[in-house]
Protein backbone atom coordinates (compact mmCIF):
# COMPACT_ATOMS: atom_id res chain seq x y z
CA UNK A 1 0.00 0.00 0.00
CA UNK A 2 1.43 3.44 -0.89
CA UNK A 3 1.82 6.01 1.48
CA UNK A 4 0.51 9.49 -0.31
CA UNK A 5 0.74 12.55 1.06
CA UNK A 6 -2.42 14.07 2.89
CA UNK A 7 -3.75 17.52 0.99
CA UNK A 8 -5.60 19.64 3.52
CA UNK A 9 -7.54 23.43 2.70
CA UNK A 10 -5.83 26.32 4.08
CA UNK A 11 -9.53 28.54 4.47
CA UNK A 12 -7.24 31.71 4.31
CA UNK A 13 -5.07 31.19 1.39
CA UNK A 14 -7.93 29.32 -0.52
CA UNK A 15 -5.30 26.69 -1.81
CA UNK A 16 -4.30 23.20 -1.02
CA UNK A 17 -1.23 22.39 0.87
CA UNK A 18 0.91 19.09 0.98
CA UNK A 19 1.52 17.58 4.22
CA UNK A 20 3.93 14.62 4.43
CA UNK A 21 3.36 11.22 6.43
CA UNK A 22 4.73 11.25 9.68
CA UNK A 23 8.59 9.94 9.80
CA UNK A 24 9.10 6.59 10.92
CA UNK A 25 9.85 5.68 14.53
CA UNK A 26 12.80 3.60 15.37
CA UNK A 27 12.28 1.12 18.20
CA UNK A 28 15.49 2.14 21.04
CA UNK A 29 17.95 -0.60 21.18
CA UNK A 30 19.54 -3.08 23.66
CA UNK A 31 18.55 -0.46 26.61
CA UNK A 32 17.18 -2.74 28.66
CA UNK A 33 16.47 -6.79 28.80
CA UNK A 34 19.55 -7.59 30.65
CA UNK A 35 19.38 -11.02 31.72
CA UNK A 36 21.61 -12.27 34.95
CA UNK A 37 20.85 -15.94 36.52
CA UNK A 38 18.59 -16.72 33.73
CA UNK A 39 16.43 -13.70 35.56
CA UNK A 40 15.43 -10.82 32.67
CA UNK A 41 15.20 -7.16 34.30
CA UNK A 42 14.38 -4.01 31.88
CA UNK A 43 16.29 -1.67 33.63
CA UNK A 44 20.07 -1.76 33.73
CA UNK A 45 20.51 0.96 36.47
CA UNK A 46 20.88 -1.12 40.25
CA UNK A 47 20.26 1.24 43.27
CA UNK A 48 20.72 0.96 46.88
CA UNK A 49 18.66 2.33 49.41
CA UNK A 50 20.86 3.23 52.17
CA UNK A 51 22.21 6.93 53.56
CA UNK A 52 18.59 8.52 52.53
CA UNK A 53 17.42 11.45 54.31
CA UNK A 54 14.41 9.30 55.05
CA UNK A 55 12.26 6.95 53.86
CA UNK A 56 9.98 8.74 51.22
CA UNK A 57 12.72 10.13 49.34
CA UNK A 58 14.36 7.03 49.05
CA UNK A 59 11.17 5.28 47.68
CA UNK A 60 10.41 8.59 45.15
CA UNK A 61 14.52 8.12 43.88
CA UNK A 62 13.98 4.74 43.60
CA UNK A 63 10.58 5.18 41.16
CA UNK A 64 12.82 8.12 39.58
CA UNK A 65 15.93 5.85 38.55
CA UNK A 66 12.98 3.95 36.96
CA UNK A 67 15.20 0.41 38.51
CA UNK A 68 13.94 -2.89 38.56
CA UNK A 69 16.86 -4.37 41.14
CA UNK A 70 17.34 -2.36 44.38
CA UNK A 71 19.83 -3.49 47.14
CA UNK A 72 19.85 -4.00 50.85
CA UNK A 73 22.48 -4.39 53.19
CA UNK A 74 20.79 -6.89 55.67
CA UNK A 75 23.80 -5.98 57.98
CA UNK A 76 24.03 -2.02 58.39
CA UNK A 77 20.70 -1.02 57.45
CA UNK A 78 17.86 0.33 59.42
CA UNK A 79 15.46 -1.92 58.90
CA UNK A 80 13.49 0.41 61.12
CA UNK A 81 14.03 4.17 62.05
CA UNK A 82 13.21 6.14 64.88
CA UNK A 83 9.57 6.56 64.09
CA UNK A 84 9.19 2.92 63.82
CA UNK A 85 8.79 2.79 59.70
CA UNK A 86 10.30 0.10 58.39
CA UNK A 87 12.39 0.25 55.06
CA UNK A 88 10.60 -2.74 53.54
CA UNK A 89 7.04 -0.97 53.92
CA UNK A 90 8.39 1.92 51.47
CA UNK A 91 9.38 -0.73 48.88
CA UNK A 92 7.32 -2.35 46.49
CA UNK A 93 7.78 -6.08 46.83
CA UNK A 94 5.70 -6.69 43.51
CA UNK A 95 7.82 -4.12 42.29
CA UNK A 96 11.54 -4.57 42.89
CA UNK A 97 13.67 -7.44 43.13
CA UNK A 98 15.66 -7.00 46.67
CA UNK A 99 19.53 -7.83 45.92
CA UNK A 100 20.64 -8.45 49.19
CA UNK A 101 24.00 -7.10 50.50
CA UNK A 102 27.16 -7.91 52.69
CA UNK A 103 28.24 -4.43 52.82
CA UNK A 104 30.37 -4.16 56.28
CA UNK A 105 31.22 -7.90 56.26
CA UNK A 106 35.23 -8.03 56.50
CA UNK A 107 35.77 -11.54 56.73
CA UNK A 108 34.51 -14.48 54.19
CA UNK A 109 32.47 -16.62 57.17
CA UNK A 110 30.91 -13.17 58.13
CA UNK A 111 29.71 -12.43 54.77
CA UNK A 112 28.21 -16.04 53.72
CA UNK A 113 26.38 -16.24 57.42
CA UNK A 114 25.10 -12.10 56.30
CA UNK A 115 23.86 -13.90 53.10
CA UNK A 116 22.11 -16.96 54.48
CA UNK A 117 20.49 -14.02 56.58
CA UNK A 118 19.15 -12.02 53.31
CA UNK A 119 17.98 -15.34 51.83
CA UNK A 120 15.88 -16.56 54.81
CA UNK A 121 13.97 -13.04 54.76
CA UNK A 122 13.63 -12.66 51.62
CA UNK A 123 12.21 -16.05 51.39
CA UNK A 124 9.61 -15.25 54.02
CA UNK A 125 8.31 -12.30 51.80
CA UNK A 126 8.30 -14.35 48.69
CA UNK A 127 10.53 -11.79 47.02
CA UNK A 128 12.45 -13.39 43.51
CA UNK A 129 15.98 -12.13 45.21
CA UNK A 130 15.84 -14.89 47.52
CA UNK A 131 19.12 -16.94 46.40
CA UNK A 132 20.58 -13.99 45.12
CA UNK A 133 23.68 -11.81 46.99
CA UNK A 134 25.23 -8.67 45.89
CA UNK A 135 28.80 -10.26 48.15
CA UNK A 136 30.70 -7.85 49.64
CA UNK A 137 33.93 -8.98 51.41
CA UNK A 138 35.96 -5.61 52.62
CA UNK A 139 39.53 -5.87 53.48
CA UNK A 140 40.37 -2.64 54.86
CA UNK A 141 37.95 -0.34 56.75
CA UNK A 142 39.38 3.09 55.54
CA UNK A 143 39.47 2.64 51.82
CA UNK A 144 36.66 -0.25 51.81
CA UNK A 145 38.42 -1.90 49.03
CA UNK A 146 37.70 -5.90 48.46
CA UNK A 147 40.13 -8.63 49.88
CA UNK A 148 40.48 -10.77 46.91
CA UNK A 149 41.07 -13.51 48.74
CA UNK A 150 38.18 -13.58 51.01
CA UNK A 151 35.89 -12.98 48.70
CA UNK A 152 36.86 -15.69 46.71
CA UNK A 153 36.47 -18.12 49.14
CA UNK A 154 32.73 -16.36 50.01
CA UNK A 155 32.05 -16.55 46.33
CA UNK A 156 33.16 -20.42 46.21
CA UNK A 157 31.22 -21.22 49.64
CA UNK A 158 27.73 -19.03 48.52
CA UNK A 159 27.58 -21.05 45.11
CA UNK A 160 28.16 -24.82 46.58
CA UNK A 161 24.84 -22.96 48.84
CA UNK A 162 22.86 -22.47 45.51
CA UNK A 163 23.26 -18.80 45.72
CA UNK A 164 23.58 -16.23 42.49
CA UNK A 165 26.28 -14.40 43.70
CA UNK A 166 26.78 -10.90 42.15
CA UNK A 167 29.85 -10.24 43.31
CA UNK A 168 31.65 -6.83 44.10
CA UNK A 169 35.57 -6.97 43.10
CA UNK A 170 38.26 -4.36 42.21
CA UNK A 171 38.91 -3.66 38.55
CA UNK A 172 42.02 -6.11 38.48
CA UNK A 173 41.31 -8.62 35.40
CA UNK A 174 42.67 -11.65 37.21
CA UNK A 175 40.73 -11.08 40.20
CA UNK A 176 37.53 -10.81 37.88
CA UNK A 177 37.90 -13.91 36.20
CA UNK A 178 38.99 -15.65 39.08
CA UNK A 179 35.31 -14.75 40.59
CA UNK A 180 33.54 -15.68 37.37
CA UNK A 181 35.61 -19.11 37.59
CA UNK A 182 34.38 -19.62 40.87
CA UNK A 183 31.19 -19.34 39.24
CA UNK A 184 29.49 -16.04 40.42
CA UNK A 185 26.70 -14.82 38.30
CA UNK A 186 28.03 -11.75 37.81
CA UNK A 187 31.27 -9.74 38.26
CA UNK A 188 31.25 -6.04 39.22
CA UNK A 189 34.66 -4.62 39.10
CA UNK A 190 35.05 -1.16 41.40
CA UNK A 191 34.92 2.18 39.19
CA UNK A 192 36.69 3.58 42.31
CA UNK A 193 36.34 3.14 45.91
CA UNK A 194 33.11 3.06 47.43
CA UNK A 195 31.52 6.26 48.17
CA UNK A 196 34.03 8.18 47.00
CA UNK A 197 32.62 9.62 43.43
CA UNK A 198 35.67 9.65 42.07
CA UNK A 199 33.88 8.08 38.76
CA UNK A 200 35.52 5.42 36.33
CA UNK A 201 39.00 6.09 37.36
CA UNK A 202 40.64 3.37 35.19
CA UNK A 203 38.82 3.01 32.01
CA UNK A 204 41.39 0.45 30.39
CA UNK A 205 41.20 -1.85 33.07
CA UNK A 206 37.50 -2.06 32.86
CA UNK A 207 37.90 -2.65 29.10
CA UNK A 208 40.16 -5.15 29.90
CA UNK A 209 37.45 -6.79 32.41
CA UNK A 210 35.05 -6.48 29.78
CA UNK A 211 37.33 -8.32 27.48
CA UNK A 212 38.69 -11.02 29.63
CA UNK A 213 35.06 -11.92 31.52
CA UNK A 214 33.17 -12.66 27.83
CA UNK A 215 36.03 -13.73 26.11
CA UNK A 216 33.76 -17.17 24.78
CA UNK A 217 31.04 -15.47 26.58
CA UNK A 218 29.71 -12.17 25.43
CA UNK A 219 26.20 -12.31 27.37
CA UNK A 220 28.17 -12.42 30.48
CA UNK A 221 26.90 -10.04 33.04
CA UNK A 222 29.87 -7.69 33.95
CA UNK A 223 28.54 -4.40 36.37
CA UNK A 224 30.23 -1.66 37.25
CA UNK A 225 29.77 -1.09 41.23
CA UNK A 226 31.15 2.00 43.36
CA UNK A 227 32.47 5.30 43.24
CA UNK A 228 29.80 6.97 41.08
CA UNK A 229 29.41 10.92 41.63
CA UNK A 230 27.47 12.58 38.81
CA UNK A 231 25.54 11.25 35.64
CA UNK A 232 28.62 11.88 33.28
CA UNK A 233 30.41 8.80 35.77
CA UNK A 234 27.52 6.30 34.70
CA UNK A 235 27.65 6.76 31.65
CA UNK A 236 31.55 6.42 31.03
CA UNK A 237 30.61 3.40 32.31
CA UNK A 238 28.01 2.46 29.88
CA UNK A 239 30.01 3.70 27.23
CA UNK A 240 33.19 1.80 27.56
CA UNK A 241 30.60 -1.57 27.10
CA UNK A 242 29.60 -2.01 30.74
CA UNK A 243 26.39 -3.71 31.44
CA UNK A 244 24.96 -2.31 33.96
CA UNK A 245 25.79 0.00 36.67
CA UNK A 246 25.09 0.03 40.60
CA UNK A 247 25.45 3.05 42.84
CA UNK A 248 24.12 4.20 46.25
CA UNK A 249 25.75 7.29 47.70
CA UNK A 250 25.73 9.45 44.39
CA UNK A 251 21.60 9.60 44.26
CA UNK A 252 21.46 9.34 48.15
CA UNK A 253 23.58 11.98 49.04
CA UNK A 254 22.88 14.36 46.08
CA UNK A 255 21.46 17.97 46.93
CA UNK A 256 18.24 16.93 45.42
CA UNK A 257 18.08 12.67 45.36
CA UNK A 258 15.26 12.30 43.42
CA UNK A 259 16.13 14.84 40.21
CA UNK A 260 19.60 12.80 40.88
CA UNK A 261 17.63 10.30 40.22
CA UNK A 262 16.16 10.56 36.92
CA UNK A 263 19.24 12.17 35.58
CA UNK A 264 21.45 8.48 36.27
CA UNK A 265 18.53 6.50 34.64
CA UNK A 266 19.19 8.66 31.68
CA UNK A 267 22.67 8.21 31.90
CA UNK A 268 22.64 4.68 31.94
CA UNK A 269 20.19 4.71 28.93
CA UNK A 270 22.51 7.05 27.28
CA UNK A 271 25.64 5.45 27.51
CA UNK A 272 24.48 1.95 25.97
CA UNK A 273 23.14 3.63 23.28
CA UNK A 274 26.16 5.65 22.77
CA UNK A 275 28.31 1.86 23.25
CA UNK A 276 25.86 0.19 20.31
CA UNK A 277 26.05 3.18 18.58
CA UNK A 278 30.10 2.79 18.26
CA UNK A 279 31.66 6.14 18.64
CA UNK A 280 34.75 7.18 16.14
CA UNK A 281 38.09 6.62 17.10
CA UNK A 282 39.77 9.30 18.94
CA UNK A 283 42.48 11.34 16.58
CA UNK A 284 45.06 13.32 17.07
CA UNK A 285 44.47 16.10 14.43
CA UNK A 286 41.44 17.59 13.03
CA UNK A 287 38.59 16.01 10.15
CA UNK A 288 36.49 18.64 8.85
CA UNK A 289 32.79 17.87 9.08
CA UNK A 290 32.55 18.78 5.50
CA UNK A 291 35.02 17.10 2.61
CA UNK A 292 37.29 19.36 0.90
CA UNK A 293 36.95 17.99 -2.52
CA UNK A 294 35.45 19.29 -4.98
CA UNK A 295 34.34 22.62 -2.93
CA UNK A 296 33.96 25.79 -4.86
CA UNK A 297 38.05 27.91 -4.76
CA UNK A 298 38.61 31.75 -4.91
CA UNK A 299 41.80 32.53 -7.09
CA UNK A 300 42.69 36.06 -6.21
CA UNK A 301 42.58 38.48 -9.21
CA UNK A 302 39.99 36.31 -11.53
Amino acid sequence: MTNHPTTTRDTDLGSARSVPPPPPSYPEPGLHSLTIAGRTVRSRLFVGTGKYPDFPTMQAALDASGCDVVTVAVRRERLYNDRGQSLLDFIDLDRYLILPNTAGCFTAEDAVRVARLGRELLEQLANPGAGWVKLEVLGDRKTLLPDPVGTLEATRELVKDGFQVLCYTSDDPISAERIKSAGAASVMPAGSPIGSGQGVLNPSNIVLCLELLKQGDPDYPVIVDAGVGAASDTAIAMELGADGVLLNTAIAHAKDPVTMAHAMRKATEAGRQSYLAGRIPKKRYATASSPLEGAISYIPGE
